[in-house]
């Protein structure tokens, strides 16, 4: 159990996600040769990492839990099976790893506006853990249409809309979890590529709409530079409506980044895109 903090005027992320342990003594050797973060010397508890395909796409986000024989991983977005099936695959004979059949448990998270989401440490409770319901009866916990909005705003990449199989997390601002120093890990090539010879053909942004009248009979998910749908500067990649009002997450080509007008969809009309305070780029 652990330890619980005082309770000041704060609001929360509660979230369900799944969990498993890599456990024996080269779990952490054989997550260095997965993840994107230094898990070898890291001097952190919880680390945030990203799982990478071959190719330097994001395929998934994790936390990984430090304990003294074992590293509790956290999906904080991904394919469980996806995930679990690739790691059995790639443990070999040799290796003291061992991996345990997932469980959900209950993650809790402050959150602010003015911090990345990756800034406040996250508290995790199994759904038996007597004191899971005394600690979520003690804080402010963000409802749903909050909860999302605050992602939203967060750019937090969600799994099949910005986690697609296509953009890597250099794109999606994550470039703080990648560790450029360390030892070889899946889709270390591209990635390492990107930084150094290559550059960034696109970024996440957030998008605000300026219209209230919507297509949604219209499925073009392109954000033209302007009505004349002459030249496509990027593609919407999740949305939330509340109201009139609509946002969401697009990948915006780094040459329109700069420009002040507002763009255009066929969907949503005038757009206005803005940077996230959690997005790091190169």
């Amino acid at each position: 159990m652990q330890k619980i903090p005082e309770i000041k005027k704060k609001h929360f992320w509660l979230g369900k996600f799944y969990s498993f342990s890599v456990f024996g003594k080269d779990n952490r050797k054989f997550l260095n040769g997965i993840t994107t973060g230094n898990i070898l010397y890291s001097k952190n508890k919880v680390l945030k990492t990203c799982w990478l395909s071959p190719n330097g796409a994001l395929r998934s986000l994790l936390e990984i839990n430090f304990l003294d024989e074992k590293s509790e991983l956290v999906i904080l977005e991904g394919n469980k099976n996806e995930i679990l099936e690739y790691f059995n695959k790639i443990i070999f004979p040799a290796d003291d790893v061992g991996l345990t059949d997932p469980i959900l448990i209950n993650r809790f998270q402050e959150i602010d506006n003015t911090n990345s989401w990756r800034y406040h440490k996250p508290i995790y409770f199994k759904n038996e853990d007597p004191e899971f319901q005394k600690y979520k009866k003690k804080i402010n916990i963000l409802d749903s249409t909050e909860l999302q909005l605050w992602k939203i705003k967060q750019a937090i990449p969600s799994f099949d809309n910005e986690i697609n199989g296509k953009n890597n997390p250099l794109e999606l601002g994550l470039t703080d979890l990648v560790n450029f120093d360390k030892g070889c890990y899946l889709g270390q090539e591209t990635i390492s590529k990107i930084k150094n010879v290559a550059s960034l053909k696109q970024e996440i942004r957030i998008w605000n709409t300026l219209d209230s009248n919507f297509n949604f009979q219209c499925a073009n998910k392109n954000i033209y530079l302007n009505s004349t749908k002459e030249n496509t500067v990027g593609k919407i990649t999740s949305f939330y409506q509340l109201g009139s009002k609509v946002t969401g997450l697009a990948m915006i080509k780094r040459k329109y980044l700069e420009t002040s007008n507002p763009f255009f969809s066929e969907i949503y009309g005038k757009i206005k895109i803005v940077k996230s305070i959690a997005s790091i780029f190169l």
